[in-house]
């Protein structure tokens, strides 16, 4: 017209807003036959109410957090947000709540303590219920519940926020399949029955209310989540309202988008700036009862947002295909409005803005990708600098560990020659000249980069050091292998299978840790390693003590005569004798009486007690992810039933506790110990995990 709208922002679509966010909601919780099961209500809503339902894919980690995020400001929150997950710092970002405080909107939270963390100054009401209680699947859920019939006959507030976390409890604790998925399930569909018809009952004509029902993140096969798994990632997302359509045909598959794509969509629904670091597309669907100009108007909103961001990150945004896209669908929008000005109703009209709409959604789609992929780039040289310097420091450590594991456990890191040598320099030099060229050609911000010239030279100069310390000590390796030992019976830097075991079984541990399902399944890593150096301990020793009767008739006598000379003349090797066996040993006739001796059995036997011990710790509890939900030992002596059994191998394991110390201990510390361990028995039997000989019948104790 003769006056730009370009700086209004639209009216808002809705007057009142109710998001209710239930906590690890799988997809098939709603879609799947659980749905049917437990939830008709929203299930007859979706399939013959007024509403849209859609799949939302959250991006990793699925952690509720960085989800939050993700949800109000529309961008991708990376894996740093799982450690801050644990004490969630204020958000800073342009995010949907501020927008709407900003513009006088009421909001009113319950539910998860995390967004009060996040928005500790936004919410005109709020009651926050802690996340960290995962046996709570009740009380957590009622405390939100219990505002609700207060709230809904209110008049006061123009978004609710309700986050549910019984759900995701439940799947923590006992799984997606357990019994006790169902019920809960009933009871959120209860109340978004109750919420639906509070609003409807509402509503004016002018402006109809909205209820949108989502999940932050799904869960895996046994109740995690975290990762990347189809259960983890893919949520619900359901808009009901009276200004949609009625559906009459039969329901499709959900339709498939991202989870960042609510931001955007709500900002629009509530007549809001979108968040300024948003690379959600609109939800189209959501405002498709508006007419094409005002369709038009909000995904050009969408899209001027959008390419306004990646002029900011990117120096050649031009030749960017999203933003050449969009300037075209620019430029045909701009040919539409001539015509719609010009009082053109023809169908030509039409079919011209749905190809406009059409080029806005491609340009849309190509934008929010080509952002998406540069949130996930990470500043590669500096990790690459770090990684240098870790990998260095692991490599002198492993050079020292045949050192660290001989009788004269010290290693010499010869600093001074590589200090004063060519090499030294020449490295420093090249490093520094590597860091001018990446530093004055990076396109993006770089940390190491930033950092003053000094610090960086300090960094290249502990590199160089670190480089040449290492290849001194291999130099030294090499150097004394080509000397001929003093002694020829007997090598020192020989390595024993012992040894070898440590330093291969250490190398595989690290490797290992490349997989998310190696981290997950740590334990078996170390049951495999720990009953292979039993096993090999065995080995070792029954080699020390039986292959000692086939040793020439000189080593005996020699052993008799001076069973010092030992270490040097034995042509059987590592044999190793405690320096606390040293008196009994020198006062040993022959070498026959010490095999014989008590010691012998004792050390054969110690690993096979180890691997038995072992065999028991794997039973005692299933952990990690795969096998956590099949029974162990340790959910049977923790069931009430088996009470009895629990409180004699407490007391039995305190018992022998305080008799294996209190040898070495004085009267006053063996009568604070006793007192010690009674006290842990006497408060394992306060909070009713074991029970007193002497308690009478069911009665509790004080505690």
């Amino acid at each position: 017209g003769m006056v730009s709208n370009w700086t209004k922002i639209p009216p808002p679509l809705f007057k009142k807003v109710v998001i209710v966010l239930i906590d690890a909601l799988r997809e098939d919780f709603v879609f799947g036959s659980k749905g049917k099961q437990f939830m008709p209500y929203t299930t007859q809503v979706v399939e013959k109410g007024t509403s849209y339902s859609f799949i939302a894919e959250a991006k990793p980690p699925t952690v509720t957090m960085p989800r939050i995020k993700a949800l109000m400001t529309g961008s991708i929150p990376g894996f740093i947000d799982v450690v801050v997950n644990l004490n969630s710092p204020a958000l800073l970002d342009d995010n949907l709540i501020w927008q709407a405080k900003t513009a006088g909107k009421r909001i009113i939270f319950y539910g998860d303590d995390t967004w009060v963390k996040l928005f500790p100054k936004h919410f005109v009401e709020y009651d926050g219920t802690t996340s960290f209680f995962v046996s709570d699947f009740t009380e957590v859920d009622d405390n939100v519940t219990r505002h609700l019939d207060r709230v809904l006959k209110r008049e006061d507030w123009d978004l609710l926020i309700l986050h549910y976390l019984g759900l995701d409890h439940i799947g923590h604790m006992t799984g997606p399949n357990s019994p006790l998925v169902g019920p809960k399930l009933r009871e959120m569909d209860n109340i978004l029955k109750k919420i639906h018809i509070s609003l409807l009952s509402k509503e004016e004509a002018a402006l109809p209310n909205l209820l949108v029902v989502c999940g932050d993140h799904g869960m895996s096969e046994t109740g995690s989540h975290g990762g990347s798994s189809e259960g983890e990632v893919h949520t619900p997302l359901l808009f009901i309202s009276s200004a949609f359509e009625k559906r009459s045909g039969p329901l499709a598959q959900p339709e498939h988008v991202q989870q960042t794509d609510l931001a955007s969509t709500l900002a629009i629904a509530l007549g809001l700036p979108i968040s300024r670091n948003s690379v959600g597309n609109l939800i189209l669907p959501v405002v498709e009862g508006k007419t094409m100009r005002e369709q038009l108007r909000f995904v050009h909103l969408n899209g001027f947002q959008l390419s306004r961001l990646l002029q900011e990150n990117t120096p050649a945004y031009e030749k960017d295909p999203g933003y050449e896209h969009f300037k075209i669908a620019e430029k045909s929008h701009g040919n539409w409005i001539k015509l719609y000005l010009e009082g053109n109703n023809s169908e030509i009209l039409l079919n011209l803005g749905k190809k406009v709409l059409k080029l806005y959604l491609e340009a849309l789609k190509t934008l929010s990708s080509s952002l998406s992929k540069q949130v996930a780039q990470y500043d590669m040289y500096s990790m690459m600098v770090g990684t240098v310097i870790i990998m260095e420091v692991l490599l002198l450590l492993l050079l020292s560990v045949p050192k660290a594991l001989s009788k004269r456990a010290e290693f010499e890191v010869p600093l001074s020659p590589p200090l004063f040598s060519l090499l030294f320099y020449l490295m420093c030099l090249l490093l520094c000249a590597v860091h001018v060229v990446v530093c004055t050609s990076a396109e993006s911000l770089c940390y190491f980069c930033s950092m003053s010239w000094l610090t960086a030279v300090g960094v290249m100069m502990l590199i160089s050091a670190l480089m040449c310390g290492i290849l001194s000590a291999i130099a030294k390796i090499f150097e004394n292998s080509r000397l001929p030992p003093k002694n020829p019976t007997v090598s020192s830097s020989s390595w024993s299978e012992v040894d070898v075991l440590i330093l291969a079984g250490t190398i595989g541990h690290v490797l290992s840790l490349g997989a998310s399902s190696f981290i997950e399944e740590e334990h078996q890593t170390w049951y495999f390693l720990i009953n292979t150096l039993c096993l090999v301990l065995c080995q070792e020793l029954c080699r020390n003590y039986f292959l000692l009767k086939e040793c020439d008739p000189q080593h005996s006598m020699n052993v008799k005569q001076n069973f010092d000379s030992t270490r040097e003349t034995s042509e059987c090797k590592n044999i190793d004798i405690p320096a606390a066996s040293n008196s009994k040993l020198g006062k040993a006739t022959s070498s026959s009486e010490f095999i014989k001796g008590s010691d012998k059995w004792i050390s054969l036997a110690t690993p096979w007690i180890i691997l038995t011990c072992c065999r028991l710790l794997r039973s005692l509890n299933q952990t990690g992810v795969q096998w956590a939900h099949r029974p162990d030992f340790g959910h049977w002596l923790t069931s009430s039933e088996h009470k009895s059994e629990l409180s004699f191998v407490a007391a039995v394991s305190l018992l022998m506790i305080f008799c294996l110390v209190q040898r070495r201990c004085s009267l006053v510390s063996k009568i604070a110990m006793a007192l010690g361990l009674l006290g842990v028995y006497s408060y394992r039997a306060a909070i009713g995990n074991v029970v007193f000989p002497w308690q009478h019948g069911g009665k509790d104790i004080s505690k």
